[in-house]
């Protein structure tokens, strides 16, 4: 009896033991920062736990699948077949050779729906060409564009389509985001048809810059648009890519991606969606694009630099004047030098002649104040419709 009595004092005190060894282990672990128990417990305020990064990662790779999964039945390939036309080609061994261009359908650029009916967004640059355009779906369905809309002040246009040319077939709009609150570091994801050939291509980045001004098109395609504050970001955006949605991490448009810088690595741009949302109330309202505000004149802007040097005011020097142009109409001369328009000082970088009328419309009546001949004059002008 006394030998179990004592047994079960012995075994009482070597708990007793432990327990008292652990916990003053992690006291001591936590007040001098002895790393013991780091593994098992984490320190406040010192880094992350172990197995905490590999939870955020898993996280954000859950994210982006989501966001594919949820979005990419709503973006498209758009594609065109051009005419088929015949090419003669000199050889220098041979003279002249022939080969046959168009008639085959070719992946162009990306787009994204915002009705259920059949509206498309997409680029405007994607949509410039000549030719029979049609946009696929992510299930392969096939549907071709009735008609496009181009934004003149914006590269935007609209496509539609008919959504019962597929038996069966429901279009799923995306949903479109709000762009006035986007922070450098945002984390972004770019769906589209990258390089013209891999279709519903992903991939990933932060906004790296806000507020860029950037050219979109190509000399060399025929079609050059410049764009003021765009989205600048590090997700890959490559040809084809134009037209497509870069997503926030809720799965909402918050651009259209427009264009990549071919010598830089990591740089692309999207116009920003409420720019999209603005262009497109506009489109449902009337069903197409007011045009593009039109003065007609010729000009250099003189820099202030130029403008102390040779004792003149800062401003728009007219070289030439449209005939018949609401510049012509309200007297407005060669030589003249364009002060301000609707009561808005012009510079030479800040605030430029384009910069003022592009906020126009046609049909706007505007104040142009004009140095000429050391005077100052006020004329009136109502501007016109731009037609390319």
């Amino acid at each position: 009896m006394l030998s179990k009595v004592k047994g079960a004092f012995i075994l009482i005190a070597v708990l007793l033991i432990l327990v008292t060894s652990s916990l003053g282990g992690a006291v001591l672990d936590r007040l001098y920062k002895i790393k013991i128990l780091d593994q098992f417990i984490g320190r406040s305020g010192e880094g992350v736990r172990i197995g905490e990064t590999d939870q955020r990662l898993v996280k954000e790779e859950s994210v982006v699948i989501e966001v594919a999964e949820e979005v990419s039945p709503s973006v498209v390939t758009v594609s065109i077949q051009t005419p088929r036309r015949r090419v003669l080609d000199f050889s220098p061994f041979g003279g002249f050779q022939q080969r046959i261009e168009g008639g085959a359908d070719q992946d162009i650029g990306s787009g994204f729906i915002v009705s259920e009916d059949g509206l498309i967004i997409t680029n405007k640059h994607v949509v410039s060409s000549d030719g029979t355009y049609k946009v696929i779906t992510n299930d392969e369905k096939e549907y071709g564009v009735e008609k496009i809309s181009r934004d003149p002040s914006n590269d935007i246009a609209v496509l539609k389509i008919n959504p019962s040319a597929v038996s069966g077939q429901v279009l799923k709009p995306v949903k479109l985001g709000d762009s006035s609150n986007l922070k450098v570091g945002q984390f972004v994801i770019a769906i589209g048809t990258a390089l013209g050939e891999f279709r519903h291509t992903v991939t990933t980045g932060v906004i790296s810059g806000l507020g860029r001004g950037i050219t979109a098109g190509s000399y060399y395609e025929g079609y050059v648009e410049k764009l003021d504050d765009v989205i600048q970001t590090d997700a890959a955006i490559n040809p084809g890519n134009s037209g497509g949605p870069l997503l926030n991490s809720s799965g909402q448009v918050i651009g259209i991606s427009v264009a990549v810088a071919a010598d830089a690595q990591n740089i692309g741009f999207a116009i920003p969606v409420n720019v999209v949302k603005t262009a497109l109330e506009e489109f449902n309202k009337t069903g197409s694009f007011s045009g593009k505000a039109f003065l007609g004149v010729e000009y250099q802007m003189i820099s202030r630099q130029s403008a102390i040097m040779n004792d003149l005011p800062q401003g728009a020097y007219v070289v030439n004047i449209v005939d018949g142009s609401p510049a012509d109409l309200a007297g407005i001369e060669a030589d003249d030098i364009i002060i301000k328009i609707a009561g808005e000082r012009l510079a030479d970088q800040e605030n430029g002649l384009s910069d003022v009328i592009k906020n126009k419309k046609p049909g706007d009546k505007v104040e142009i104040e004009i140095f000429r001949e050391d005077k100052t004059l006020t004329l009136t002008a109502t501007l016109s419709e731009y037609e390319e």
